[in-house]
């Protein structure tokens, strides 16, 4: 691809763009921006105006200047651009707004599903899918749900009363409380880790999407003293922040050597001794149809190489969207007091509160897509190479789909038309898992406590991928 020449087109076309609508772009693009949360206003305002916009790349810490984007806000075109990988592709230039630093981080970056397209895509999509058997989902539900009543237990023992008083009331940060440790747990029997080495992926999975965030970026939660022996080793290959303070860039395979570790050693292990998590299952695996052989594709079976790369993607991608929709969710709630009372009345309206908070809060913000041929979009002419970032949190408040998109409503009739997992070929596998945690989680919160409000102001995260939550205070009665 000539970068120059995508850069160039993306420069002509921002350039006749009013001082109004450039002011936009800056604050949509530029990470400080989300800590005092999203630019809904300005996604509005150029969404409204132009529906697909260029946004130039400016140099920032860490993120070198790019060739800037076209970012897509309709719904439509949003689902249309993720429904259509021949035309926009996951593979070409990868799926972050941030282009890898060099060739081999492309080239390493295209291994992962998340940036395949089909038919390579297809082929380890279809051995995951198989993986997830009536049986490992009946189990998974049923864990779920012991999860959530131990984090729900541990939330309440903490009252300010004691429980020799039974803790009639309390506080707590549900963020990292709460809401960090049910995805990790699931992800611990999805995967087949050790629970005690659980608190790596909540580290990795900081590194990776906080990456622009100074505190995430240097996540060290993980305690190894209580850890397997796998753990142990893995952190000892853990990367220290350079002078600048950034750490190594964790979209490279350099930059995440402990996760690499932990993952070759663990598909190895649930390969010599399978047991009975999802991943133990994909091991053991077969798919005749379009097997390659060789370590790649291992003659339709997963290689230790593949489980590396989807290990990572499960170990960060599938921790984020519920781990932060969680807490997002339950901004929604305390700021509307009627929809709190109307949910302990009747808990039944809980799965599509769910899809109202996926839908008003939106985890992930944005993804990338590459054009691979001329093609117009909502007038827009775009052409081979071109960078194009769809942004689900403009998408998921069209008012040409959602009524009054910024009022969150539990009793919204088409919130499940949410893309907060995506559409097309990289829809979320693991998206009912997430509605479940989801569902669960709040059902018991709710049916255990008489009532939730805010303690403090929350705390977001530093990102224009993730709508990340890093502290949310709280203070419930019994």
């Amino acid at each position: 691809m000539d970068r120059e020449a995508v850069a160039g087109r993306v420069r002509a076309a921002y350039a006749r763009l009013t001082d109004g609508d450039r002011a936009a772009t800056r604050l949509v693009h530029d990470p400080a921006t989300y800590v005092g949360g999203v630019p809904y206003a300005a996604l509005a305002r150029l969404r409204d105006g132009h529906g697909v916009v260029p946004v130039a790349e400016p140099e920032l810490p860490g993120w070198p200047e790019g060739t800037g984007y076209w970012l897509v806000l309709r719904h439509a075109d949003v689902d249309r651009v993720l429904k259509d990988p021949a035309t926009f592709s996951s593979s070409l230039g990868g799926t972050q707004m941030r282009d890898p630093r060099t060739a081999e981080d492309l080239a390493y970056v295209r291994r992962m599903m998340l940036n395949m397209d089909p038919p390579e895509h297809s082929r380890l999509r279809r051995l995951l899918a198989k993986s997830f058997t009536p049986k490992a989902i009946g189990a998974l539900e049923g864990q779920v749900r012991g999860h959530v009543d131990g984090i729900v237990d541990r939330m309440l023992d903490g009252g300010s009363q004691g429980a020799a008083l039974g803790a009639s009331h309390g506080a707590c940060d549900f963020a990292k409380d709460v809401s960090a440790d049910l995805p990790l747990l699931t992800l611990a029997d999805v995967m087949g880790v050790p629970p005690p080495d659980r608190w790596l992926m909540f580290d990795w999975a900081n590194r990776v999407i906080g990456w622009q965030d100074p505190d995430y970026r240097v996540s060290a939660s993980f305690d190894p003293a209580g850890a397997t022996e796998l753990g142990r080793a893995a952190y000892t290959l853990r990367p220290q922040p350079g002078p600048d303070g950034l750490m190594p860039d964790p979209r490279s395979r350099a930059g995440m050597p402990d996760l690499y570790a932990y993952a070759h050693a663990l598909g190895t292990l649930r390969r010599e001794q399978p047991g009975e998590d999802v991943m133990s299952i994909l091991m053991a695996q077969r798919d005749d149809v379009g097997g390659q052989g060789g370590e790649a594709g291992g003659g339709g079976a997963v290689s230790v190489a593949e489980f590396e790369n989807l290990f990572w993607l499960f170990a960060v991608a599938g921790n984020e969207t519920t781990r932060n929709g969680m807490p997002g969710g339950l901004v929604g709630l305390l700021g509307d007091p009627g929809a709190q009372q109307a949910l302990r009345a009747g808990p039944e309206g809980i799965p599509n509160a769910v899809e109202e908070m996926l839908r008003w809060w939106t985890p992930v913000m944005t993804f990338r897509r590459t054009a691979t041929r001329e093609v117009q979009l909502s007038g827009v002419t775009l052409q081979r190479g071109d960078k194009v970032v769809v942004s689900f949190a403009s998408a998921n408040r069209d008012p040409e789909l959602f009524a009054d998109p910024d009022v969150f409503d539990i009793e919204r009739a088409n919130a499940r038309r949410h893309l907060a997992f995506g559409a097309g070929p990289h829809v979320c596998l693991g998206a009912w898992l997430a509605r479940s945690m989801m569902t669960t989680m709040f059902t018991q919160l709710l049916g255990r406590t008489s009532w939730l409000e805010p303690a403090g102001e929350p705390v977001w995260l530093q990102s224009n991928f993730q709508r990340g939550v890093k502290r949310l205070p709280i203070t419930w009665r019994a």
